[in-house]
């Protein structure tokens, strides 16, 4: 269970909308979002409907302006809580269909590509937990919400291509 509150203008004024559960199309209840409160839980927001779009990993927190959540517009169309869990674990094969190399990884990597040797990676099994993939090392670039399940090829994760620069386990203890 989590709470969050989007606001329509920055530094939290304006026409505001509490949540808190999944929401696949919050364009009915506001038209811009320039800044957000979590009050719980941790959440990925979507710059268009049905989950669709740039995605964004929020944890608890203040966000005064798209920036602070690394933004690119005002655009936040649907979002997701992400259920707590106290594991994690994901495998990362070099290949699609989960070929090639394996690795396995319990807990956060800064860079995936120094730490297992891969420059790309290419299809990704989720254990436990969820997790968030960033494109680039150290927690920047594109985000995508990596649940348990199968990933056989990057698009699977939403992915325009197989690059994977870090991962980071979905706690609110951050």
């Amino acid at each position: 269970m989590g709470k969050i509150t989007f606001y329509e203008d920055r530094d939290f004024q304006g026409r505001c909308y509490n949540c808190i559960s999944d929401c696949p199309n919050l364009r009915v209840y506001f038209s811009r979002c320039n800044s957000i409160r979590v009050d719980s839980g941790c959440w990925m927001l979507y710059e268009r409907p049905n989950y669709q779009g740039h995605q964004y990993f929020l944890r608890r927190g203040k966000y005064p302006d798209y920036q602070h959540w690394m933004g690119l517009s005002d655009s936040v169309q649907s979002c997701r809580v992400i259920p707590h869990t106290s594991s994690h674990k994901l495998r990362l094969y070099e290949r699609d269909d989960y070929r090639g190399l394996m690795s396995e990884l319990t807990d956060d990597c800064a860079c995936v590509p120094e730490l297992f040797r891969l420059p790309e990676i290419y299809s990704l099994h989720v254990l436990e937990g969820c997790w968030v993939l960033y494109e680039m090392p150290n927690y920047r670039g594109r985000q995508y919400l990596l649940r348990p399940g199968d990933y056989r090829r990057y698009h699977d994760w939403g992915g325009a291509d197989a690059k994977v620069g870090s991962l980071r386990r979905v706690t609110d203890l951050y």
